[in-house]
């Protein structure tokens, strides 16, 4: 797989992400007869960067060779996603995470109606050789309303693991981050099948 990786990259071709890498590929390829859940499976390399504060399509898309993102939807209004993206260097990957940070700090807080709100906030986490949490939340003036999004965005050498889940997340709390930490962990700790770790 290395010397894949390694051929991949010096020749500038892309080394496609495994069938069956990511921690919830198993449970999407299962048959759900539920009509009110849902599971979708991308390895579109242009897919979008599910923790996106501006909404742009552009944010961490230089430099890509391989994304997988998979994304878990039940109705009326819980999602969870894990994306996974491969970049052509570890400089690469570092300017993506560096235009998150940027993102989050430009599109901190979009206006609703009235006094409502929607804001980002990004804190580092000890996580591989960088990482976020990232939080989504509605306010009402200053008090947090019902709905948000929770996530962990980490980079290891030129790879990037985001782990999301969004609903009806109420006031913040440290521990709403505990399941997309423990993702994001576990994907980290065998990242190195397809990134250029030292």
């Amino acid at each position: 797989m290395k010397l894949i990786l390694f051929l991949a990259v010096a020749t500038g071709l892309a080394a496609p992400i495994p069938k069956g890498f990511l921690l919830y590929e198993k449970a999407a390829a299962q048959k759900d007869a539920n009509p009110e859940t849902s599971w979708q499976v991308s390895a579109a390399k242009t897919a979008r960067f599910t923790v996106n504060p501006c909404n742009k399509q552009a944010l961490g898309q230089a430099g890509r060779t391989a994304a997988k993102t998979i994304t878990y939807t039940a109705v009326p209004d819980y999602a969870k996603s894990e994306q996974v993206i491969v970049y052509a260097s570890t400089q690469a990957a570092q300017e993506s995470m560096t235009a998150l940070r940027t993102a989050l700090t430009t599109c901190a807080v979009r206006k609703d109606h009235g006094s409502a709100s929607y804001r980002f906030k990004g804190v580092p986490a000890a996580l591989g050789d960088e990482a976020l949490l990232v939080l989504g939340q509605f306010y009402q003036g200053r008090k947090p309303a019902i709905g948000g999004e929770r996530a962990v965005v980490a980079r290891r050498a030129n790879a990037i693991v985001i782990y999301s889940q969004s609903g009806e997340w109420g006031r913040p709390a440290g521990t709403d981050y505990a399941r997309q930490q423990k993702d994001a962990k576990a994907m980290l700790a065998k990242i190195c099948a397809v990134a250029a770790c030292d």
